[in-house]
């Protein structure tokens, strides 16, 4: 899972290093929102975007694509055909991506609302998700409606990837996350560490949702 995927797609209108700005203005814009200090690397968004799938025409969904660094590998992978959306809550990111990623069906909203955004683009069921979102930066109760809104999306034949920083990875909130996963999800998988990444990183990839009290999947 770990392996290049070939040529770094750069940004069709802008250079790399706009691309970067673009992402330092937007963690100065709202610091409290932004977790990472550089966009992920195409090694970790090989990993990332793994869980898509390469035939049909399947809906993935991105929540935090950022400046699209990890959007760029999903494209390369996707088959002809595919929906490719993602859900990100900066205007100015959002104005970036559809500047940058003509083919990216860029949502402006909060993705923890993921359930009604699909809904009003008819969208039922979703067959990747990979998400670039704080998890650290987030209290218990955003974090448990956010995976109620994945594991929805995804169902029993859909999957989830998402990273996390590996110097983090031994700290109380890590534990409670990875809990959290676990509580969610029947599967989770916890990759080698992606070293070529600013800083290292490693996936977790999540399927088969566990049943919530009630009956009702999330």
């Amino acid at each position: 899972m770990t392996s290049d995927t070939g040529p770094v797609d750069r940004p069709p209108s802008r250079s790399v290093a706009e691309a970067r700005r673009a992402f330092l203005a937007a963690a100065l814009r709202r610091p409290a929102t932004m977790g990472a200090v550089a966009p992920s690397s195409e090694r970790l968004g090989a990993v990332l975007a793994a869980i898509v799938p390469t035939t049909g025409q399947p809906v993935v969904v991105e929540l935090g694509p950022g400046t699209g660094a990890v959007s760029a590998v999903i494209t390369r992978r996707m088959p002809p055909g595919g929906r490719h959306l993602a859900v990100e809550l900066d205007p100015s990111m959002v104005a970036f991506l559809r500047d940058t990623r003509p083919g990216l069906e860029v949502i402006e909203g909060n993705a923890a609302d993921l359930g009604g955004l699909l809904a009003e683009r008819g969208i039922e069921h979703v067959d990747a998700i990979i998400c670039g979102l704080p998890w650290a930066l987030f209290d218990d109760p955003t974090q448990t409606r956010l995976l109620a809104a994945i594991s929805a999306a995804v169902g029993p034949t859909g999957a989830f990837t998402t990273f996390a920083y590996l110097h983090g990875m031994t700290l109380s909130a890590a534990r409670r996350f990875r809990a959290a996963l676990r509580a969610t999800f029947e599967e989770v998988v916890i990759t080698a560490t992606v070293w070529r990444n600013l800083p290292p990183a490693f996936v977790y990839v999540c399927r088969r949702p566990r049943e919530a009290p009630g009956g009702a999947e999330g």
